[in-house]
């Protein structure tokens, strides 16, 4: 009996996320190259310490751009509602393997519009602080007071998106089936059926 597979992402999405892969391993490699000077020979990478400390920031505006694209998209759909506090109530019997006991969950759970939104806010966060001490541009106009409170939001948030992306693709290979997504678009419906049944009775009108 053939498979039949449901279209989770369009072209345009996919690539799209993979075009904010490579930016988000370019801009973390680039920033952990100044983070401590035992990483600095990751500076070779990109050329050395002079075009690194160049590139980081493109690389990271480039990031927040992609993603600004995908949150757009992707925002109405991971709204938090009151089944997602109740899956997360429950959410030690799904990391124990007991999907059975999890409450039906539409297009994303929980633990992926948690994600979602860390990364948001890390971006966003990212983003408003970079601009502070970026040289030679903008450091000019702010004061130095400013400047080293943005330099620790800056790496803070930078752990905290990290970790969201560690969490992210932890997730995505553990949950057999799920890579497909974003490899080629679609997913089996018996994938969509056990992990994601509200959406998947969305898609085919069936329960």
């Amino acid at each position: 009996m053939s498979r039949v597979y449901l279209r989770r992402y369009k072209d345009g999405t996919r690539m799209n996320h993979w075009f904010i892969v490579v930016m988000f391993f370019c801009a973390a490699l680039s920033g952990l190259a100044f983070f401590h000077p035992a990483l600095f020979p990751l500076t070779n990478l990109f050329g050395g310490g002079q075009w690194t400390r160049i590139l980081h920031p493109f690389m990271g505006l480039l990031m927040v751009l992609g993603f600004v694209f995908m949150f757009f998209g992707l925002w109405r759909e991971n709204l938090i509602d009151r089944n997602d506090v109740e899956w997360m109530k429950r959410s030690g019997q799904m990391l124990a393997g007991h999907k059975e006991h999890m409450p039906p969950v539409g297009k994303y759970n929980a633990g992926q519009k948690l994600v979602f939104w860390v990364m948001a806010l890390s971006l966003l966060v990212l983003l408003a602080t970079g601009f502070l001490f970026w040289s030679p541009w903008f450091v000019h106009y702010f004061p130095i007071t400013l400047r080293r409170i943005a330099v620790v939001l800056h790496a803070a948030s930078a752990v905290f998106l990290v970790l969201a992306v560690i969490m992210h693709v932890y997730a995505a290979i553990w949950v057999k089936g799920t890579m497909r997504a974003m490899t080629r678009g679609t997913v089996t419906e018996g994938w969509a059926r056990l992990n994601h049944p509200v959406w998947h009775r969305e898609m085919t009108g069936r329960d």
